[in-house]
């Protein structure tokens, strides 16, 4: 499995628009903390159902993203964050430590 970029408030609408969950790692390139995160999300890439798009945000990059995220899904900003989106909803969020693939599964499954 691989990361679906997240490069736009655009995207991120088209994607709410759709029925199906979708999953955002939120991610900060100049933090040791988001990249352990980041590389136990990719150890268990395979946990997740086939299918999955799981869509990766670089935070340096796309603060405003977040942002709106923050905004649009009333979820505090934090990095590095987890969460599961579906339309106006968001159905799960977790942030450091406490991201783990297996609290999401039962949200997009």
């Amino acid at each position: 499995m691989n990361w679906e970029t997240l490069s736009s408030v655009e995207q991120l609408l088209e994607l709410a628009n759709q029925p199906q969950p979708f999953v955002v790692f939120k991610h900060s390139t100049r933090c040791p903390v988001s990249s352990m995160a980041k590389r136990s999300v990719e150890f268990d890439f395979d946990e997740l159902p086939a299918g999955t798009k799981i869509y990766y945000l670089d935070l340096i990059a796309l603060r405003e993203i977040s942002n709106f995220i923050a905004e649009k899904w009333k979820v505090r900003h934090e990095s590095p964050q987890i969460l599961v989106l579906q339309g106006d909803s968001c159905l799960y969020n977790a942030s450091h430590q406490d991201i783990n693939i297996q609290d999401i599964l039962p949200f997009i499954s």
